[in-house]
């Protein structure tokens, strides 16, 4: 039997870079723990099955020393100038799915001559966050009443995604890597991202995120479009200093967006105890109770000190609260996790044969025809 000279540091740092266990993978591969002792070597049929399961590349294993991994857009998931650890395999292979999803719809709005989106890159950072939030609202038709009128959250994220559908914005929500169920995305390490392009800008948000933090991260990553910046984000809500300004500055127009401030004064009510204005403002704009704390100290309501132990605290029930990602109708949430708007290019482009079936599978991570016949009447294109 042929054994291969994979590198043992290499096997034990694509296992750790993967967030996996030896213990968790022995019952897979009984020698593991030789293997990374450098005591024996694995077959080549071996190796590329354990490359498979901690997904990353096969060649990977014969290096010297492990490679430095970058993540390939600008990374803002930084706190008070100090770098996030290295990028989990699912979150590099999300970006890298993502970009390639905008280079194939950058190339189909230019054949079928669409014009750049005039609201990409049209602020800066100098520019007042109440400004651009009123211009984005007035772009995507963003109504604060219709919002207040959804029945849920849910109905609320659907919405939203659908206006901004509608002005030209990609916007992607998956809790996992493509299609696969068994490669979940972490909260913790990324809320979303944005690709900004004037043709086509893409938001990809981490649907394993609450769908109140959900709504408040499209209003983020929204902010980066406007102001045309290409950004990895993990801020969430929080105010105040110690972060990148393009952070601090996307998160003032977000709680703007959401929450305007003139809209919130007139719906606060004297003396009502903090966590009853929390859960009654939660569900009147359809947001966390973080943003709303969060606007509640902008609007002068609570303190700092009363609003830092109730940040905490909330941060921690929240926590608690985090989605499971049931999933719910296997065609609604593969259209979410593509977005609408690139599902019907993506299939009109492939039935009028200007893109192959193969790789139309491949960026909607599907196999079979019926599966993609069926994506194309959840989306409209196919009767």
């Amino acid at each position: 039997m042929t054994r291969v000279p994979v590198n043992p540091v290499l096997l034990r740092w694509a296992r750790e870079r993967a967030g996996i266990a030896q213990k968790d993978l022995v019952a897979k591969f009984k020698k593991l723990p030789e293997w990374e002792d450098g005591k024996t070597q694995p077959t080549l049929k071996q190796a590329e099955a354990f490359a498979s399961t901690v997904h990353a590349p096969i060649g990977y294993l014969f290096l010297s020393e492990p490679p430095e991994e970058a993540v390939p857009i600008p990374d803002f998931r930084t706190f008070a100038g100090h770098a996030v650890t290295r990028p989990s395999p699912n979150l590099l292979d999300t970006i890298y799915v993502c970009q390639e999803r905008q280079n194939w719809y950058r190339d189909f709005a230019r054949v079928v001559g669409n014009s750049d989106l005039g609201f990409v890159g049209s602020v800066s950072v100098s520019t007042a966050p109440e400004t651009v939030a009123a211009r984005m609202r007035e772009t995507l038709g963003f109504d604060l009443a219709a919002r207040r009128e959804c029945p849920t959250w849910a109905d609320a994220l659907r919405l939203f995604i659908g206006q901004a559908d509608d002005a030209g914005v990609l916007v992607m929500v998956s809790g996992i890597v493509m299609s696969n169920t068994r490669r979940r995305l972490d909260p913790g390490e990324f809320r979303g991202f944005a690709l900004s392009d004037p043709l086509a800008p893409l938001i990809f948000i981490n649907g394993k995120d609450t769908k109140a933090a959900q709504m408040f991260t499209l209003a983020h990553e929204l902010a980066h479009i406007w102001l045309g910046v290409t950004a990895l984000s993990n801020l969430g809500a929080v105010p105040g200093t110690g972060f990148r300004s393009e952070e601090v500055w996307c998160n003032a127009v977000a709680a703007e967006l959401l929450v305007p401030l003139d809209a919130l004064r007139s719906d606060l009510r004297r003396n009502e105890p903090l966590p009853d204005a929390l859960s009654r403002l939660a569900r009147t704009y359809k947001v966390s109770t973080l943003a709303i704390l969060r606007r509640l100290l902008d609007a002068g309501w609570v303190t700092r000190g009363r609003f830092d132990t109730a940040w905490a605290q909330e941060n921690e029930r929240l926590r608690k609260l985090a989605q499971s990602g049931s999933g719910g109708d296997f065609y609604r949430t593969t259209v979410a996790r593509v977005g609408r708007r690139f599902t019907r290019a993506l299939v009109v482009s492939t039935l009028e044969g200007q893109t192959l079936y193969r790789d139309a599978f491949r960026m909607l991570g599907v196999k079979k025809t019926r599966t993609f016949n069926n994506l194309g009447r959840e989306a409209g294109v196919m009767g």
